[in-house]
């Protein structure tokens, strides 16, 4: 449906200085998307303003040096490292004699090259779609259907009013879909929540290393690579935590600074897990000179979608590429792990990583003491299995005398499937 630029074209790119710190991008970023997107940037063309324009953005002396480097250099496409109007794109367009894309125009396309699972591509489509709406143009006047005359009668509405009408139709469509996709993971996301299994959602920038952590704690296999965007589609795995026992660890889409609205709207199914989620492990590239920035970036998307009160873990990664720093964990005033300090790339401090969500996780880790009467052979045995017991004797009366450690979602589980009998043979809990 989209006549999306092709991987290999050239562009031009145009990155404008603001006064105003909300309006500010960062020009590396914006190479970075280019060469993730597939396209060779020819020529960068920065300037400095207090306000947009409003015709171009940009100045009109501005508009006609980008338009003199389209020609010179040949380039087919120019990209904006800020969000254009339509009707800017509209006047750059006319002016350039070639396609003009803003940031989330890119960003965008991007997305639309990493979607692989069908729930991925109707995201990406929908999000294009509701950017699109915004920029139908009357290009169809040869089509006019409002005319008299012979041939020329029709349903009454212009060829723009039917395009706006499709779309609306596509979109209603897209929607329905993501809405039984979303059902669907629900279903999953309450059967963890009745058993109690903790969910652990990996956040943080693009490009931070979130992929690379988790292929080397699920062992997944992962894609992997050093570009923005690389990992779309979200992936779940089990893995297994000393003293809490089996967690969801979901590996999410990464952040990025001003993530288009129409992103976040259509990824809400997706985000979920992070809405959802037991704890945030907020990956950080601590390589990266602006990481501080990258950490407000991802904070403020994380209170957009409504996740800003979950408890997160701050993962320092990438400390192979900067000198001096040994993995090690940071704790609060409370004397829990806050942060943790490692390289996901070569696995050093990844125990370190285990013990804080030991930690974090097992608060409820419950140590009980338990006299089982001889025909409770069937019980001692499912304690047996669970492999918590620490200690094992027996009394005169010829009672077994259990002290087990466990942590509370084995013990609610055990709860709801033995009822209160447990509870009757409890001796002391600490």
């Amino acid at each position: 449906m989209f006549e999306r630029y092709e991987a290999g074209e050239q562009a031009v790119l145009v990155h404008i200085t603001f006064s105003d710190d909300n309006k500010k991008e960062d020009l590396d970023e914006l190479k970075l998307l280019v060469s993730s997107a597939g396209a060779n940037a020819l020529e960068t063309i920065t300037g400095s303003r207090k306000s947009p324009h409003a015709r171009f953005f940009v100045g009109t002396g501005k508009a006609q040096e980008i338009a003199d480097a389209v020609k010179t250099l040949g380039a087919d496409v120019v990209i904006f490292n800020h969000a254009l109007s339509p009707a800017q794109q509209r006047n750059l367009e006319a002016l350039c004699e070639c396609l003009v894309l803003d940031r989330t125009a890119l960003i965008l396309d991007i997305f639309a090259q990493r979607a692989r699972t069908y729930e991925g591509k109707l995201q990406v489509e929908l999000a294009q779609l509701r950017h699109l709406s915004t920029r139908l143009i009357r290009g169809w006047t040869h089509l006019e259907r409002q005319k008299g005359g012979i041939g020329l009668r029709g349903p009454g509405e212009t060829q723009l009013e039917t395009d706006r009408r499709l779309l609306r139709a596509r979109i209603s469509t897209i929607k329905d879909r993501l809405a039984k996709v979303e059902k669907q993971r629900d279903q999953g996301r309450r059967a963890r929540q009745r058993n109690e299994v903790p969910t652990i959602s990996l956040v943080g920038y693009t490009n931070a290393g979130k992929s690379t952590l988790f292929n080397k704690i699920t062992g997944a296999g992962v894609y992997v690579a050093d570009q923005l965007f690389a990992t779309l589609d979200p992936t779940l795995r089990k893995i297994d935590v000393t003293d809490v026992g089996n967690c969801i660890l979901a590996d999410t889409v990464g952040f990025i600074r001003h993530l288009p609205h129409d992103l976040v709207a259509a990824f809400k199914a997706t985000l979920q897990e992070t809405r959802e989620a037991t704890l945030l492990l907020h990956v950080i590239d601590c390589s990266d000179e602006n990481y501080r920035a990258n950490i407000d970036a991802v904070q403020g998307v994380l209170d957009e979608i409504d996740a800003g009160e979950i408890p997160q873990l701050i993962i320092m990664n990438k400390i192979d590429a900067v000198d001096d720093i040994p993995p090690h964990i940071d704790f609060d005033d409370q004397g829990n792990p806050a942060r943790v300090w490692l390289s996901a790339q070569t696995g050093v401090g990844i125990e370190l990583l285990f013990e804080s969500l030991m930690a974090l996780l097992s608060g409820h880790i419950r140590s009980l003491k338990l006299a089982l009467p001889p025909e409770q052979g069937k019980l001692r045995a499912i304690f047996h299995q669970l492999e918590c017991i620490e200690h094992e004797s027996y009394a005169q009366n010829g009672d077994c005398i259990l002290e087990i450690r466990l942590n509370n979602t084995d013990w609610q589980r055990l709860l709801k499937q033995q009822g209160t009998l447990i509870e009757e043979y409890i001796v002391s809990t600490n």
